[in-house]
């Protein structure tokens, strides 16, 4: 009898977990599709924590119903709850196969560009961004008490 000894190391670990976690991103708005009769999520509670505090929404408020519109086939309602959306679909979907062929050819693709740090500081200043453009439409279309109702202190 053969015994194969096969430990899998950290680095294989986080691809591992990133594909998991990319799958889930995608699968999560996916099944709420089709649970999202008479379209409640546009008027149910939001389950963001950051929210339901403040009433106001953090940055990446939206992204599940973006996800959600994307599948449905409406681009225009998906990119009007975040305009990052449809960009998280095809992130996930080069995630998981970047990250599945460097499992199976356990060489390593696309490090020059996964971690680049300009890339990541450039899309966290466009996230800021985004967000406080977010934030003054919102609270230019939101009265104080429509603020406080969506959160837990109405």
């Amino acid at each position: 009898m053969i015994l194969i000894n096969y430990t899998i190391n950290i680095k294989d670990k986080r691809k591992i977990y990133g594909i998991i976690g990319a799958t889930l991103t995608l699968l999560v708005p996916f099944f709420l599709m089709f649970f999202n009769e008479n379209n409640h999520l546009e008027t149910d509670q939001s389950l963001c924590p950051f929210k339901m505090i403040t009433g106001f929404p953090c940055p990446g408020c939206g992204i599940t119903k973006s996800l959600v519109y994307f599948y449905e086939g409406d681009f225009y309602k998906s990119i009007s709850y975040h305009i990052l959306g449809p960009f998280v679909i095809v992130f996930c979907l080069i995630a998981i196969v970047v990250l599945t062929t460097e499992l199976i050819t356990k060489k390593e693709c696309f490090n020059a560009v996964l971690y680049n740090k300009k890339l990541a500081y450039g899309l966290g200043f466009f996230l800021i961004v985004y967000h406080f453009i977010r934030l003054a439409f919102f609270i230019k279309n939101h009265s104080l008490d429509s603020i406080l109702k969506e959160s837990i202190w109405r």
